[in-house]
């Protein structure tokens, strides 16, 4: 069982008639990857729980374990107060039709007045029935290519879920590590005199008329960069070792110099 720290309240998914125990375990995945646990099977047509679902679900087995099975659809919607129905074409039903972002953003508006929601799916091959449309709320739909509108049922849950869990305040598990902040102006304006005054010697700034020019444009090269004051220390090194030139052969260099006999 899913335990309650580790729960996030979320929309049910309601998976009707799957067909493949291998696509409820890879539904079960999606959903944990994004905090949702309500699983609900309408009538799964292979014995559930089954050793395929168990493997696909990759460790999602607190979804598994908690999912229930309803023998009606009515049962599984029973205590929604918003349902979604997915599809990938117009069905002729008076609904309004919302992407997986405004479908997020509803359910968890509904939620945040303590009622519940659920999104529902339909077969792998033929997807819902009009009369189990009939029974939604609204329509989901995604934007996909026209020409090939058919997704897995596991990619359908997951886009729903990821949605889901973006509208609900989620954010990414981590961000580039800053061994340093960012670089002050004063340390930035002292590179640019160190690098303008190698490139000088150097010959860069020719013709001579259009060095201002060429200054302007390396300094906003360097300021896009965001530099952080590592940054500044390290191109300042590079600066002054290329002004140094080279020191002599490398250690790779002098292996390859040394006579057979050396080497022996």
């Amino acid at each position: 069982m899913i335990s309650d720290s580790a729960a996030v309240t979320g929309p049910a998914i309601i998976l009707v008639e799957p067909q493949m125990p291998e696509n409820i375990g890879s539904v079960a995945r999606a959903m944990m990857n994004f905090g949702l646990t309500d699983l609900r099977l309408v009538r799964p047509q292979t014995k559930f729980p089954h050793p395929k679902a168990v493997a696909l679900a990759s460790g999602a087995l607190g979804v598994l374990d908690a999912a229930r099975v309803c023998e009606t659809l009515e049962e599984a919607l029973a205590d929604l107060t918003l349902v979604f129905a997915t599809t990938a074409r117009e069905r002729g039903q008076a609904k309004a039709v919302d992407g997986p972002a405004e479908a997020a953003a509803l359910m968890r508006h509904h939620i945040g007045n303590g009622e519940k929601t659920g999104v529902m799916f339909g077969r792998e091959r033929i997807g819902l029935e009009n009369d189990e449309i009939s029974m939604a709320d609204r329509v989901l739909t995604f934007p996909v290519n026209p020409k090939f509108k058919s997704l897995n049922l596991a990619q359908a849950v997951l886009l729903v879920s990821y949605e889901w869990f973006k509208a609900a305040g989620g954010g990414l598990p981590f961000d580039m590590p800053s061994t340093s902040g960012p670089a002050e102006k004063k340390h930035l304006t002292a590179f640019f005199a160190h690098i303008e005054e190698a490139l000088e010697r150097a010959g860069f700034f020719n013709p001579e008329p259009r060095k201002p020019i060429m200054v302007r444009n390396l300094r906003n090269i360097f300021h896009r960069l965001g530099l952080s004051e590592a940054d500044i220390r390290t191109l300042h090194g590079v600066v002054a070792a290329l002004e140094e030139g080279p020191r002599g052969p490398s250690r790779r260099d002098r292996r390859k110099l040394k006579s057979p006999e050396e080497e022996g």
